[in-house]
């Protein structure tokens, strides 16, 4: 039973994460209503699943790290620009995504999420350039971060719970 529920978990954190991203990308916000059940959906996922589960103490500094280090990227590029550099949204979606991840899994998902994000920024800057027939300008270039960081934790979620099976 509890392996059907670890499932169903699994299934509700990858549309609310394919959600996310979406609306990240049309409205440039990741709203709490759904990164809040995407973490307590790591809680319940990590109880019902114990042959797949994460230490809690590897949860907690999953969450710490994935907030932690996105706050402070957002503090001082916030600083520097003297705008918001990154969005709250995203460093509450990395802090969930802790709790998933742990500690190992929310340092790759980050690195890998931020190369996405780069990779999307590059194509923006490469179709603006080509539309408008000039050169690339990335020294402003704002793209919602949200949706390369979903790419980060699909991945890395995909690799950590691949042999999760019901009954084993």
């Amino acid at each position: 039973m509890l392996d059907w529920v670890a499932l169903l978990c699994l299934a509700g954190a990858i549309g609310l994460l394919i959600a996310l991203a979406i609306i990240d990308l049309k409205t440039w916000l990741l709203p709490n209503v759904l990164v809040a059940p995407f973490a307590l959906l790591a809680v319940i996922f990590h109880f019902a699943a114990p042959t797949q589960s994460l230490p809690l103490p590897d949860m907690i500094v999953g969450a710490a790290l994935g907030f932690g280090v996105l706050w402070i990227i957002r503090y001082c590029g916030s600083r520097y620009y003297g705008q918001d550099a990154l969005g709250l949204g995203d460093v509450k979606l990395m802090g969930a995504a802790g709790l998933w991840l742990g500690a190992e899994g929310i340092t790759l998902a980050l690195t890998l999420g931020a190369t996405a994000g780069l990779l999307h920024g590059l194509g923006v800057a490469a179709l603006t350039a080509r539309r408008e027939g000039g050169p690339m300008k990335l020294s402003r270039l704002q793209i919602p971060a949200g949706p390369g960081f979903v790419v980060g934790i699909l991945c890395v979620g995909a690799y950590q719970y691949m042999h999760f099976r019901i009954g084993g």
